[in-house]
């Protein structure tokens, strides 16, 4: 069924019962969508979708293992040295990092899953239908029933942070209805930065690759602010702070803006510039070849239980504005004590102090950004809409 009927049906239960023609002496008749019917859909489509998951994950593992050649097994010369030859190791399918270059297996490989509703390393949209009598916007109320959906469709053990979990009943325009599950309850999304919304900071993005995402959470387009559709993540990069400061470099750069008239010109403009390197664990026994087992993985900094995804493996490039503002707004970021501090007055120590909130914040640039080479544009307090 087209998920817009859902929407529709919902509306339908909603409404007030206004009674069917009927023929004298009869009772008049109501019609009312089946609710428990369009709830049961729901349930066994997110229940196929967890279950292809799962399916997808175990053929990769199995795909890699048999595509995978142990290093131990690499023969000593005469003085006893380990002989270097080329490595017959093809790329993981569960890891876009090897060998310190990035690489991917195409949908064609022998052995790889293939699903119109499941891919590897993207979020999954499960679905719920809790028919919203407040309308768009679910209240406290709602967002429980659809975590009792979730309960009822028996997928409690199934769901992992940051699946995102659709209200079918409200609609299908932008954002509607989207929730993200933080482990044991759902979340709303954050409207800070976008009127369509964004991933909320409760959320660690180190631990999503840099695409997991993508068309699920929708990203709204704003000609002045974001005119590339890029989303919103939040991460601390003051672990990195030193290599940041180190490599900063204030630089000219062309960029396409658009007019309050639509028309779109191409404009120099100065911007900071800087980067730092996210390297992947390395197996002790091992230590010239890079892990890919699940059992090395490279802790988020200052966040106890989290890791961070092998899609930031790599640069990553920062860019901030090319004004003083932006150079004290990026030096905030890479935290205490990496730059010397700044002799600031009342108005720019009451700015920084409002905007301590965003220095977390950056944009995807998603144009300029591929596998081993992330960029991100620091998101400053003014390009807030709510």
């Amino acid at each position: 069924m087209p998920t817009h009927q859902y929407a529709q049906l919902a509306d339908a239960y909603l409404q007030p019962r206004i009674p069917n023609p009927a023929a004298p002496g009869d009772r008049p008749k109501f019609t009312v969508p089946d609710i428990l019917s369009l709830a049961m859909t729901t349930r066994a489509y997110t229940r196929v979708v967890l279950r292809l998951r799962a399916q997808a994950e175990s053929e990769a593992r199995a795909f890699a293992r048999s595509h995978i050649s142990p290093v131990s097994s690499r023969p000593a010369t005469r003085d006893g040295q380990v002989a270097r030859r080329s490595s017959s190791r093809t790329a993981s399918p569960t890891s876009l990092y090897s060998h310190g270059k990035s690489s991917s297996i195409s949908g064609s490989t022998k052995g790889t899953f293939q699903s119109p509703l499941v891919r590897l390393h993207r979020a999954p949209l499960l679905r719920v239908f809790v028919p919203s009598p407040e309308g768009e916007w679910l209240s406290d109320s709602s967002v429980v029933e659809c975590e009792a959906e979730l309960k009822r469709a028996g997928v409690l053990k199934m769901l992992r942070v940051g699946d995102v979990v659709w209200d079918v009943a409200v609609g299908d325009e932008g954002n509607l209805g989207r929730m993200v599950w933080d482990g044991s309850y759902l979340v709303d999304l954050d409207y800070k930065y976008s009127p369509m919304g964004e991933l909320s900071p409760y959320f660690h993005s180190l631990a999503f690759s840099p695409s997991y995402f993508h068309r699920v959470i929708r990203t709204g387009v704003n000609p002045i602010l974001n005119p590339g559709g890029n989303p919103i993540v939040n991460l601390d990069v003051s672990p990195w702070g030193q290599e940041l400061a180190a490599n900063l470099q204030l630089i000219q750069d062309r960029a396409t803006t658009a007019t309050p008239h639509g028309t779109l010109h191409s404009v120099v403009h100065w911007l900071h510039r800087s980067s730092f390197t996210i390297r992947p664990p390395v197996s002790a026994h091992h230590p010239h070849a890079y892990s890919h087992s699940q059992n090395l993985r490279l802790p988020i900094p200052n966040v106890a239980g989290f890791f961070i995804d092998p899609g930031w493996y790599g640069t990553v490039i920062v860019e901030a504005e090319g004004t003083n503002e932006g150079l004290a707004d990026f030096q905030a970021r890479c935290g205490p004590g990496v730059f010397p501090p700044r002799a600031d007055n009342i108005t720019s120590k009451m700015r920084i102090e409002k905007e301590k909130g965003s220095r977390c914040v950056y944009r995807i640039l998603r144009e300029k950004s591929r596998p081993g080479e992330i960029w991100i544009r620091a998101v400053r307090e003014k390009e807030r809409v709510m």
